[in-house]
């Protein structure tokens, strides 16, 4: 039996516990993983083992064997804590400096030229999972594009300050979405798009959902789960439900990419990157003769 074929969420086949040897095996297998593709979500790493066939598609090898082997990596030092992602948990803080000096010193390392000022369009990635929102923004964050995290339904005050930020543009806005291929998953881009069109109706609006679809399930040969019936939509889906999680990370990032410079005018891009360079110039030779910092930050 394949690992995909044994039903997610059921309990776990009794098995022998793993030998010493089994366990450092698999631990050195997630250390490869993560080294070379970071950061994920444990579920990530969870669906990349199961593809692998290391271990078994349940709710059991989730909790009792990536969950805690994850944890006690991550506290034996054999991976970073920056290479698993949990973007669920936040703190809100305003941000304050030590001097005018120091607020000169960060405007010069994060100073950037707004990307899409530039440009003809706008874009947007609608992600259905916080949890996700780690592994997706710093490729969003690279090219100036939002990431609109929906954790679910987003509720309407979300869709409608959207809707407003893209009347504000003037310009033709590309949503592209990422979410779960089943019955709520299917159905959350439906409203968002619908809602969005309703709040905006003069703005030309291009809307796409990039993942999950049935075409990648079969393409990326992604693992499976039991469609969950308690959800009142699952009457008129049909087939298997698949996480946006399964994906593997560098696919899903590649994903977002191509989405986004597909819209690049790369002369106007790197134009504006020689006016970005020249302007942080200009901030450093500022803080550099600051009064009485002796350039120090």
């Amino acid at each position: 039996m394949t690992a995909s074929a044994v039903v997610y969420g059921a309990s776990p086949v009794k098995r022998e516990r793993r030998t010493k040897t089994e366990v450092a095996e698999l631990r050195a297998t997630i250390a490869r993983l993560l080294e070379r593709s970071h950061p994920m979500t444990v579920r990530q790493v969870f669906y990349q083992l199961v593809s692998r066939n290391l271990i078994k598609k349940t709710e059991g090898e989730y909790k009792a064997t990536v969950c805690r082997l994850l944890a006690k990596m991550r506290r034996d030092g054999q991976i970073p804590f920056r290479y698993i992602a949990d973007n669920t948990r936040w703190q809100r803080k305003p941000t304050t400096f030590g001097s005018l000096s120091q607020a000169l010193r960060q405007t010069v390392r994060t100073y950037r030229r707004a990307v899409w000022d530039a440009q003809t369009v706008d874009v947007e990635v609608w992600l259905e999972k916080d949890a996700l929102s780690g592994v997706l923004y710093e490729e969003t964050a690279a090219w100036d594009v939002p990431l609109m995290v929906t954790r679910g339904y987003p509720s309407l005050s979300f869709l409608h300050g959207a809707a407003e930020d893209i009347s504000l543009s003037r310009k033709p806005t590309y949503l592209y979405y990422f979410g779960d291929h089943d019955p709520s998953g299917v159905d959350i881009p439906r409203r968002i798009e619908r809602d969005i069109r309703t709040f905006a109706p003069w703005s030309e609006i291009h809307f796409e959902r990039v993942a999950v679809t049935p075409e990648q399930i079969v393409m990326l040969d992604l693992p499976t789960r039991p469609t969950k019936t308690t959800d009142s939509r699952s009457r008129d889906f049909e087939g298997e439900s698949v996480e946006v999680d399964a994906i593997d990370p560098d696919t899903l990032r590649e994903l977002v990419r191509d989405c986004i410079i597909r819209h690049i005018d790369k002369g106007e891009y790197d134009r504006m990157q020689g006016i970005e360079r020249e302007e942080r110039a200009v901030l450093e030779e500022l803080y550099r003769k600051w009064p009485a910092t002796g350039g120090a930050a």
